[in-house]
């Protein structure tokens, strides 16, 4: 018997999943052991062919993913080029179906990232290649800046938007109702006309907006040529049961819904984000947007892992035979790598993902898991692709070689080779020799610290400190910049951490502000890897445009250490941060200022940054 109650249904749907479908169905629900042996491939070969404004098959659900545009909205979450990229690819492999890459108007470095994306799924004819989206408002130079951006992928989509409730027509954009409708039809029909044959609409604060006004907006684009609406609940209003009637009155209601897909995009400000998203697949909407860990402004937004496997657990039995096209073994990975490139720390108890998620400590509990695991386990945490036990056989010690490390790493999700392999397996060794047993958690701490780091700019050598009640705490540093010089400072402080920034501060020479620092011990005991995580901001600071307000924001960079000394877990963290505050700094002299001079248009302010971010 599987172990998990979740595993037939999700992954074997029933015929009537594929009536509307060409796609075989192949002899992959092949189980060996209670567990199908071909899980992995399974959910891209149901995938049906994708086209804009149809799904073949009526019980698939679109998986969108804006991670790197509403995600990268939270405090502190910029992310380099480079692990933008690394994410897209990793969503890829997850099995998305839209990626939303981001706001190419907010920024040059934003506009660049898009497009290196967008390129990196250009001309692919095998495998699965995702939809590559880019964020407009309704201004010309939005929609142009965005196509610019996404049109060389195999798939590109433009996604614009316009508020649509009162408190939104009448404070921020001051326009009437009816100016509002003509915008939102004009610039649909603009983005077609540009030859994007894939265009978004998204009515923002469709969940306080006048039904009527709904009907007519949607009905309006869709004429002009919008393929996809998209239903946001932008301040997370309303409850599941309003929501679901709210995708359920704009499918009865709206004219020419025949002809599009129904999306939603649920914000979490009362925690009902991945219920509202359930309760509007149920009620007929057939693409869901959501981020990896839930992150975004505010609250967040709905989880990935949640409404995933919430749709793999539940949606033969209570949901009418829903089915994405996700490959939920990637779930851990992709967690991991956005918690550790947007510095978003994952609560312990977070659903899923979260530390505690597969941890049993009550005796009852405990009991029950030893007796059946489905007592108190409803998905398995192999699943995801969660390794809870050593299955392998492999122990890690001192005199572990790199063959054995990367086994254990591929065990745990990393598929790690090269340069990479190389740096961790040195830290490896520094640890091993001093820490007689070498927990999964250390492992996963050391990879992160080597791994899902920004380009080297400046790399802590060697940090000393002197500490104490009996005077003034002194620290030296050794920094390596990227062209090979090496740079020694000291400085006193208040503490010995204190006394270590500004003796990198005096090297690195960029003025900042720390807005938080916090450190956490990976595991138990005296010799536990600690683990760091600060906020920088410089003075100085590095802009961009928000999306919604239009308002130039600064820009937080966050930055992790791990080490088994306190002082220099801080220290690397601190570097890391300003690694990524120096990459964008540096992008930022080399760009042309008058690429990002835009006007103001139709009363909405359009891009108007001169900074890279």
């Amino acid at each position: 018997m599987a172990s998990s109650i979740c595993k037939h249904a999700a992954i074997a749907p029933s015929p009537a999943a594929f009536r509307s479908t060409k796609i075989p169905i192949l002899p992959v629900y092949l189980f060996r052991n209670g567990r199908p042996s071909t899980a992995a491939a399974c959910c891209s070969l149901l995938r049906p062919h994708y086209i804009p404004n149809h799904i073949p098959d009526p019980n698939y659900v679109r998986i969108f993913d804006t991670t790197l545009r509403d995600g990268e909205q939270s405090p502190g979450a910029t992310m380099t080029t480079k692990e933008k990229l690394n994410i897209a690819r990793q969503l890829a492999r997850l099995g998305v179906d839209i990626i939303e890459a981001g706001f190419p108007a907010s920024s040059d470095a934003d506009f660049e990232a898009v497009q290196l994306i967008a390129r990196e799924f250009a001309n692919v004819d095998s495998g699965h290649v995702p939809v590559i989206c880019g964020l407009a408002r309704c201004n010309k130079r939005d929609i142009q800046r965005s196509w610019e951006a996404v049109k060389h992928a195999s798939k590109p989509r433009i996604h614009t938007f316009i508020a649509t409730s009162q408190i939104h027509m009448e404070f921020k954009l001051k326009m009437t109702p009816d100016q509002v409708v003509e915008k939102a039809r004009s610039m649909v029909a603009y983005a077609r006309s540009l030859g994007c044959q894939d265009v978004e609409f998204s009515p923002e604060d469709a969940g306080r907006s006048d039904r009527e006004f709904l009907y007519q907006i949607l009905g309006e684009v869709i004429k002009a040529g919008a393929t996809t609406l998209n239903i946001p609940d932008t301040v997370g209003y309303t409850l599941p049961a309003e929501f679901g009637q709210l995708i359920a009155d704009i499918k009865a209601n709206t004219p020419g819904i025949e002809n599009v897909i129904i999306s939603t995009h649920c914000q979490n400000d009362l925690g009902l984000s991945t219920a509202n998203t359930i309760a509007g697949a149920y009620s007929g909407a057939r693409q869901v947007e959501v981020t990896i860990n839930g992150i975004g402004e505010r609250a967040g937004n709905a989880s990935l892992e949640e409404v995933v496997m919430a749709i793999k657990c539940r949606g033969e039995q209570a949901l009418d035979g829903l089915y994405t096209g996700i490959n939920t073994q990637h779930i851990v990975m992709a967690s991991k790598m956005v918690e550790e490139y947007s510095g978003l720390r994952i609560q312990p108890h977070k659903a899923i993902v979260g530390a505690n998620a597969f941890a049993h400590e009550s005796g009852i509990h405990q009991d029950g898991m030893l007796k059946h695991k489905n007592t108190y386990e409803i998905i398995s945490p192999e699943d995801i692709g969660l390794v809870r036990s050593n299955e392998s056989g492999i122990v890690l010690g001192k005199l572990s070689g790199r063959h054995a490390l990367k086994a254990k790493m591929l065990e745990l999700g990393y598929d790690i080779d090269g340069k990479e392999l190389d740096d961790l397996f040195s830290r490896f060794k520094a640890v091993a020799g001093n820490k007689k047993n070498i927990s999964d958690d250390d492992l996963v701490a050391l990879v992160s610290d080597e791994v899902f780091q920004p380009q080297t700019i400046w790399k802590l050598e060697d940090v000393q400190v002197t500490c104490g009640s009996l005077g003034l705490s002194t620290a030296t540093v050794k920094l390596i910049h990227t062209n090979g010089d090496e740079h020694i400072s000291c400085s006193v402080g208040t503490g010995p951490v204190d006394a270590a920034y500004k003796a990198v501060d005096l090297v690195v020479k960029v003025p900042v502000t720390l807005l938080e620092y916090s450190m956490s011990g990976v595991t138990e005991g005296i010799d536990a890897i600690a683990t760091t995580r600060v906020l920088i901001r410089g003075e100085d600071s590095v802009t961009a445009t928000h999306a919604y307000t239009g308002e130039s924001v600064n820009r937080a960079f966050s930055g992790t250490g791990a080490s088994m000394d306190i002082v220099i877990s801080s220290v690397r963290a601190y570097v890391n941060a300003l690694n990524k505050l120096l990459g964008f700094k540096n992008r930022l002299k080399t760009e042309d200022p008058n690429k990002s001079k835009w006007e103001e248009e139709g009363g909405e302010t359009a891009f108007v940054t001169s900074s890279i971010y």
